[in-house]
């Protein structure tokens, strides 16, 4: 077989009188579909169930089990005989931090109220401190703006402020909105600002767990102002007198006036300890040949929800689905240019983390690109293709086509074309720019997108399993899974060996 498609080629090379080296991959629908059959269903079900097994715990970002299937990922590419596509690495990694708390107390006099219960934080805006104060200034509803300034002949820089949630009668809503509040504080040189908040007295009803710990973010996303403290109407009497406190929220008293200067004893003691962990993208790379220096992607997501109260989260469809079909594209690609048979633009399979966390992975690669954006043709992005949605039911030949117009006039006509040979009914519906679910922003080609690049997310939209430990692998229908996999090879081998490579004559809307 190997010598029968070598011999074809070169036939084709001496026809056109250009050296074989030369010659651009052929483009004719026999060839693709001669290498889409490498794209089994057989290959595929091996691959998923290693993805979704109990081994890799779910491959929630930055826990031993992401690295785990990292590390199956990295061997699938090798042996199917890509190169490792991040600067002569298989990863791309990325510093992820997640804080926990350690010790937050606030004492007002000798009474000392406790985190969860009479205040809370932002602990991902706020920083470790010690403060010791005899006085605290009160301003208002701590605005400051064009129409309306509580700060205004108030001295606060290096001082605790005290102020009230929302806007004053007659004043717009959004100035009163936490980032505007913040602002006003960070320009002033406000040390802690304290917040009173009615709906403090929920604070004990939720989780305790969430409130000690921020969860993963990447950096330059933690706060730089200062502190802000919720606290109940009772802290706030106890700072105040009651009788100022009360006044707040009287009308009969709207005329009642507070200091703006209390005095009165006030520590704050926040401790928390940050952690770094090092998740990685996965790249591998089949070079073009005339036209290598243009880049076409294929990326999915292989991180999911991993392990939680000791329940597994296996992920098969989102996205084990996704990254097996990517495996399965590259073999399929590489078994191509083993043949004599590769792609003129170069080839990028790109399997990201952090997803879940909010599409951290892909954010960090289009922040930090391995190869030019503007040399980056197009991404084709799968994001759970392995399953049908309650909608299709009846009729489970489809796959939702989500941002294919966006960005080029050209794309969606490829796709369309390559679908000739699949013959899905393609679903535009979550394409809508109006679409509620807004699902052109949940994925990771949303961050190509905001770079100029086109894209398109292949989806099979949302079933009963989705984000649940019941999305496992035999429920995945493997025959679908194959031809909408193959969809996206016929899609990228055209866009990789065409002429001209696609326009980008739209604004993304």
């Amino acid at each position: 077989m190997k010598f029968t498609r070598v011999a074809v080629y070169c036939l084709l090379c001496i026809v056109m009188t250009v050296s074989c080296q030369a010659q651009p991959a052929p483009t004719t629908p026999d060839i693709a579909r001669q290498f889409a059959a490498f794209i089994d269903t057989t290959w595929l079900r091996q691959r998923l169930e290693v993805i979704a097994s109990p081994q890799m715990e779910g491959r929630e970002t930055a826990t031993r089990g992401q690295a785990r299937a990292a590390a199956y990922i990295v061997s699938q590419l090798r042996e199917a005989g890509l190169q490792p596509g991040a600067a002569g690495q298989w990863e791309q990694f990325y510093n992820m931090y997640e804080d926990t708390l350690l010790t937050a107390l606030i004492r007002i006099r000798d009474k000392e109220y406790h985190y969860g219960e009479d205040f809370i934080t932002d602990l991902l805006e706020s920083k470790s401190e010690q403060l010791n104060v005899d006085q605290l200034v009160f301003a208002g509803y701590g605005l400051r703006n064009e129409r309306y300034d509580d700060y205004k002949n108030l001295d606060v820089k290096g001082k605790v402020v005290l102020i009230r949630e929302g806007v004053p009668s007659g004043v717009p809503r959004e100035y009163g909105i936490s980032s505007n509040k913040l602002a006003a504080a960070r320009a002033t040189g406000v040390k802690a600002l304290l917040v009173i908040s009615p709906q403090a007295s929920n604070y004990r009803l939720l989780n305790k767990s969430q409130l000690r710990h921020t969860g993963l973010y990447m950096p330059g996303e933690a706060g730089t102002g200062p502190n802000i403290y919720l606290i109940t109407p009772a802290m706030a009497a106890d700072l105040l007198g009651k009788p100022y406190a009360d006044s707040l929220y009287d009308p009969k008293k709207k005329n009642f006036r507070i200091a703006t200067h209390v005095k009165v004893p006030i520590h704050i003691e926040l401790e928390k300890k940050s952690l770094v962990y090092h998740p990685s993208n996965v790249l591998g790379m089949i070079p073009g040949t005339d036209k290598k220096d243009e880049y076409v992607f294929v990326t999915a997501h292989y991180d999911h929800l991993g392990l939680q109260d000791g329940v597994l989260y296996p992920g098969a469809d989102d996205d084990g689905s996704g990254t097996t079909a990517v495996m399965a594209i590259a073999n399929a690609f590489a078994k191509a240019k083993a043949a004599g048979n590769g792609p003129r633009r170069t080839m990028i399979f790109m399997l990201v983390s952090g997803e879940e966390k909010g599409l951290l992975g892909s954010g960090y690669y289009t922040s930090h690109p391995l190869y030019p954006l503007e040399k980056t043709v197009a991404d084709l992005n799968i994001d759970m293709i392995g399953r049908i949605d309650p909608a299709h039911e009846r009729d489970t030949n489809y796959i939702y086509i989500i941002g294919d117009n966006r960005l080029s006039s050209e794309l969606r006509g490829i796709n369309e074309q390559s679908n000739r040979i699949t013959r899905f009914k393609l679903d535009y519906k979550y394409n809508d720019p109006n679409d509620p679910e807004d699902f052109y922003r949940r994925s990771d080609h949303y961050h190509f997108a905001e770079k100029n690049v086109p894209v398109i997310f292949y989806f099979n939209g949302t079933h009963w399993d989705y984000h649940q430990p019941g999305d496992t692998v035999d429920k995945i229908d493997f025959p679908l899974l194959q031809r909408r996999a193959q969809l996206v090879f016929y899609t990228a081998w055209e866009i990789a060996n065409r002429e001209d490579r696609l326009k980008v004559d739209k604004d993304g809307k």
